[in-house]
């Protein structure tokens, strides 16, 4: 039984019927239930097979397990599926995201709401995903390389910066946002409750209030909202939909719901549906002219030549060497701290292209010529991962795609029949 604050349950006792308290906090006294999200993107489905239960009500990618571990599997490291907990599916469809899009998830870190949305939009459009703590925006940013998502930017902005620049400019916008947890005592037992007091709910509180305040400014008339929390506390859900609709009248409550463990199998959760009314304004935001040298794309034509089948990489921009393919229409980010932007594609040197990780998770094994593909019990597989060469006979010399059972999870350089490893560093097993 996990030891709650007595505050907490005097709150929750003011805030439930009477006939509820037993069932609610029974819960505390079980595990919590774990999802799987499927990344439709890439076939998740295979990799899950057998491991998967039912199908989150909410979600429908969304799945139930009991296998522990899953971020030790290849195909999390291909990016087949994101561990997400089942009530934070939740709020994501309710924005019903479309493609050709422009979504903004403004509190995204670690990333499982932003590329829950981005799965949602099949690549068109525009989506872009904010963290202001720089080291939770590396985490995202790994998130969204992983999932293969190619119509992303990764920001580590202020929510004030953002909306100088984006005022009126998204249709569909999340607010995600940072809260006290109340809600993850029962997942995330120590931290939640090591944070926890009734004075870091008021600032959560306040801080909430200022980030809405900047989401309001940069939706579009017309636009949808929705702000989510993982907390029970009324001073960070329901008051705040109450302050919102008072402080910005064009912002119109479309739905509510507040999600109890002791009646859904997840945590607890809030999410709210806005929509923003009003007569249409233009936003002015530069759309990014795309540079490339003409050494660096006759060096990466030549790769794409050699070594890419069935894909063609457009929006070609360059940054000190490095190549991005940029998502159509995207801002101009230069006065923004930009983590990622489309897909990296990789970097010249010395006149020649070496392709980057992030390439070979935005294929498919399909749109390589060189390809060695490893089961699931090869040997090499191991070797890989670890970091070390293996040996293949069958592959031609040069730049090639390293799969698991077909799906792409790094690059390898053939070598006669040695491969040599490029998996980054920090992705390699000890």
């Amino acid at each position: 039984m996990i030891n709650l604050p007595e505050k907490f349950i005097e709150n929750m006792k003011k805030q439930l019927p009477r006939n509820e308290w037993e069932a609610f906090f029974a819960v505390y006294k079980n595990k919590p239930f774990k999802g799987v999200r499927l990344n439709p993107f890439k076939g998740g489905r295979y990799a899950l097979n057998g491991v998967l239960g039912e199908q989150i009500p909410w979600e429908e990618n969304g799945f139930y397990t009991d296998v522990e571990k899953l971020g030790a599997s290849p195909f999390h490291l291909a990016g087949l599926f994101y561990s997400q907990e089942p009530s934070a599916m939740s709020a994501a469809p309710l924005l019903n995201v479309q493609a050709g899009e422009k979504v903004l998830d403004l509190c995204s870190a670690p990333g499982g709401k932003g590329t829950q949305l981005a799965c949602a939009m099949d690549g068109k459009g525009l989506i872009v995903l904010n963290e202001p703590i720089g080291s939770r925006a590396k985490i995202l940013s790994g998130n969204v390389e992983r999932m293969g998502v190619k119509n992303a930017v990764v920001t580590c902005e202020t929510p004030e910066k953002l909306a100088q620049i984006f005022e009126n400019y998204f249709d569909k916008i999340l607010v995600d946002a940072p809260c006290s947890g109340e809600g993850m005592f029962r997942k995330n037992t120590e931290e939640a409750l090591e944070e926890w007091s009734e004075e870091n709910v008021a600032l959560c509180a306040a801080r909430q209030k200022r980030i809405l305040k900047e989401a309001v400014k940069m939706l579009k008339a017309g636009g949808k909202l929705v702000y989510s929390t993982c907390t029970f506390a009324p001073q960070e859900d329901e008051e705040q939909v109450s302050w919102l609709t008072d402080e910005y009248p064009q912002m119109r409550l479309l739905s509510v719901e507040k999600l109890y463990p002791h009646k859904i199998k997840g945590e607890g959760h809030f999410v709210a549906l806005f929509e923003k009314q009003g007569e249409e304004m233009n936003a002015r935001v530069k759309v990014m002219k795309p540079f490339i040298s003409r050494e660096s794309e006759r060096a990466f034509r030549a790769f794409e030549k050699e070594t890419l089948q069935n894909v063609s990489m457009h929006n070609l921009h360059e940054v000190g060497g490095v190549l991005y393919a940029l998502p159509d229409h995207v801002f101009d980010f230069k006065n923004l701290s930009v983590l990622r932007a489309g897909v990296r594609l990789g970097e010249v040197k010395n006149g020649r292209f070496e392709p980057s990780h992030s390439l070979a998770l935005a294929t498919t094994k399909n749109e390589w010529k060189n390809a060695v593909d490893l089961s699931e019990t090869d040997p090499r597989l191991e070797k890989y991962l670890r970091g070390e060469t293996m040996e293949d006979t069958a592959v031609k010399n040069g730049w090639c795609v390293v799969c698991v059972a077909g799906f792409p999870i790094g690059l390898g350089k053939a070598v006669n029949g040695v491969v040599k490893n490029h998996l980054p560093k920090g992705l390699r097993k000890n």
